[in-house]
């Protein structure tokens, strides 16, 4: 109970620390305003009448009253497709980074807490994959495996596993030669249980900082691969895509291609700011 209430009370600290941060609350409401929309985006317009259905009579039009941020080359309401493809880009940046730390966290949590033969072959291996560029690494894992959200969501995922193994294993070989650890050893904890019980959830306040960090990454990774034609596919709606289907008519209809890359920017912004709020948040040396 006292440990149980001594983390409560730490995570309490974790969140006064962050309130105090104002940028770092606005990135938090702007990207909860996002998750709201995404969440209840068929509520707000449906996706077959709204989305993704063409109306060439109503094509490249310039906000107005009738649709507040124009239409888009086929005549659809670019907020509407824009309110979808938040769902699309923040669920597969969620999915693919919660998949990244996951296996990164398995591997570093291992290479770090057995060390020698198995910490140089873990390390070796993420080394490789980080001598190609991630962005490289992904658009070569999503043209063999062909232009799909599964697809993407892996694309990503892979090329993200390094670095939270890297930063997993950083943080587990400062903890495990502490007293705790030595302590679970001697009542006879498997290592199975000293990694998962007591090192990983030790070691979550940096991978915490990168996770939100790296959904940023993956929503540019995500609009990137989309722009190029290897991600969501048309007509689905994604702000890649969007950026991609209307950049020919930048100079005479810049509503197509601006306000999916002010999406694009805000996101990232957002998380951004909250990442860095939580990085000063959780460390103990900015604490008074």
């Amino acid at each position: 109970m006292a440990a149980a209430n001594k983390k409560r009370s730490q995570w309490c600290e974790v969140w006064r620390m962050l309130t105090k941060n104002k940028m770092a609350m606005l990135g938090l409401f702007i990207l909860l305003f996002l998750i709201i929309l995404a969440l209840f985006a068929d509520i707000i317009y449906d996706y077959d009448t709204v989305v993704i259905k063409q109306n060439l009579s109503h094509r490249l039009q310039g906000p107005s009253g009738a649709h507040w941020l124009g239409t888009d080359e086929f005549g659809r309401d670019i907020l509407a497709r824009l309110v979808h493809g938040a769902r699309v880009s923040l669920k597969v940046g969620i999915l693919a980074v919660g998949l990244s730390i996951v296996l990164g966290g398995i591997l570093g949590a291992i290479s770090g807490f057995y060390g020698g033969t198995i910490d140089n072959i873990i390390m070796r291996a993420m080394d490789i994959f980080l001598a190609v560029p991630s962005i490289l690494l992904a658009i070569a894992i999503v043209s063999a495996l062909g232009p799909s959200m599964i697809n993407l969501m892996v694309a990503i995922s892979v090329s993200s596993v390094p670095t939270y193994a890297r930063i997993v294993r950083a943080s587990v070989l400062s903890i495990r030669d502490q007293e705790f650890i030595e302590a679970a050893k001697a009542i006879g904890a498997s290592n199975t249980r000293i990694i998962f019980k007591h090192i990983i959830p030790n070691a979550l306040a940096p991978v915490i900082v990168q996770g939100t960090l790296g959904v940023a990454n993956a929503i540019l990774s995500i609009a990137g691969l989309s722009f190029i034609g290897l991600g969501i596919q048309p007509p689905a709606p994604e702000w890649g895509s969007m950026l991609s289907g209307g950049r020919q008519y930048l100079r005479y209809a810049w509503w197509v291609t601006t306000f999916p890359g002010l999406a694009i920017m805000v996101t990232i912004l957002s998380l951004n700011l909250l990442g860095d709020g939580l990085r000063d948040a959780l460390d103990p040396r900015l604490k008074q």
